[in-house]
């Protein structure tokens, strides 16, 4: 679903969560593609101004490049619908669910899909029940390698592989560092994979897996962001029915969470060729080095048209046009 006709969109980009400067770059992208189709386009960082703004200017459709909370814990998607604002992603409601990871995961699994065994900890119960006690239960729990990550939040920030129990403790207070809640999951070996969904207003597909190989043997946030730091294959390089299952995978973990518009789910596939969903990415990296855009080329789109089309569809399921 493309448009003749020139919209005006506004970008936001930026925020104030940990993730800003990917959010910058993301956003910038998407201006680019944007402008280059022929559209208005206005980036700007959300402030007090914002609301005000919106009222005043009146953009065909709002497009929040932003990673983090500020984007994606759904606060700022509810105030857009509130003010009858059309925006490009999942709905306030859905962007709650992904963005906090142990909820998904639930989610997930209860739907039947494999997800790692976790265990999540608040900082305030560490604090409560004892630092010793509670990482040697944990580490009881779970006697091989694990993974201690935030449980919310992107872009591999405050993710630690914790291959021995003295490793724990640090891996704790890196997560804590971001959020008040950690998620330790066992390890899962196998290959890195990750799959986008589009819906460009036909419904949702998957577009072709994307096999992640950091040249560190982690995808970190460095890995995520520097040039050659990773190698991509796209398609991935996995057997014809297990991508077939990847990809039926993360169009039903997509539709199980709601999702709408664009999405990126996250997996490990281990040797028996299972796919172990990790998370679900609301707003996922739109920069230059992200894997949507990759995806988007395997699969013989252009970025242009893509970012157009789902900037109609985001006003036509607002109702097709703001402030009317």
């Amino acid at each position: 679903m493309t448009s003749t006709t020139p919209r005006t969109v506004l970008v936001l980009a930026g925020g104030i969560s940990h993730e800003r400067d990917v959010s910058l770059r993301s956003g910038r992208r998407v201006a680019e593609a944007l402008s280059a189709r022929g559209h208005r386009v206005v980036v700007r960082d959300p402030d007090a101004t914002l609301l005000p703004y919106l009222e005043e200017s009146r953009p065909d459709v709002v497009w929040p490049a932003l990673h983090g909370a500020s984007g994606e814990d759904g606060a700022l998607r509810a105030l857009l619908a509130a003010q009858g604002v059309p925006y490009v992603g999942s709905t306030a409601d859905a962007a709650r669910l992904a963005w906090h990871k142990p909820v998904a995961k639930v989610l997930v699994s209860r739907a039947g899909f494999s997800t790692p065994e976790s265990l999540t900890l608040t900082r305030d119960s560490v604090r409560e029940l004892g630092g010793a006690q509670v990482l040697s239960r944990v580490h009881a729990s779970f006697p091989g390698a694990v993974v201690v990550k935030p449980a919310t939040g992107g872009s591999a920030q405050g993710v630690t592989s914790v291959e021995s129990e003295d490793e724990l403790p640090r891996a704790i207070v890196d997560a804590f560092t971001y959020v008040e809640t950690a998620l330790i999951e066992s390890k899962v070996s196998g290959t890195e994979v990750s799959v986008a969904i589009l819906d460009l207003g036909d419904g949702a597909r998957a577009l072709p897996v994307v096999e992640i190989v950091p040249r560190s043997g982690v995808y970190s946030f460095e890995a995520r962001y520097n040039a050659g730091e990773t190698s991509f294959f796209t398609p991935a390089r996995l057997d014809d029915v297990v991508a077939a299952a990847v990809s039926d995978a993360a169009l039903r973990i997509h539709e199980v969470l709601g999702l709408r518009h664009l999405s990126r789910v996250d997996f490990i596939v281990d040797e028996a060729g299972v796919p172990w969903f990790l998370e679900a990415n609301v707003l996922p990296g739109l920069t230059e080095t992200s894997i949507v855009p990759q995806a988007v080329a395997a699969a013989g789109l252009d970025l242009g048209t893509v970012y157009e089309s789902l900037a109609e569809v985001a006003i036509r399921d607002s109702g097709e046009r703001p402030f009317d």
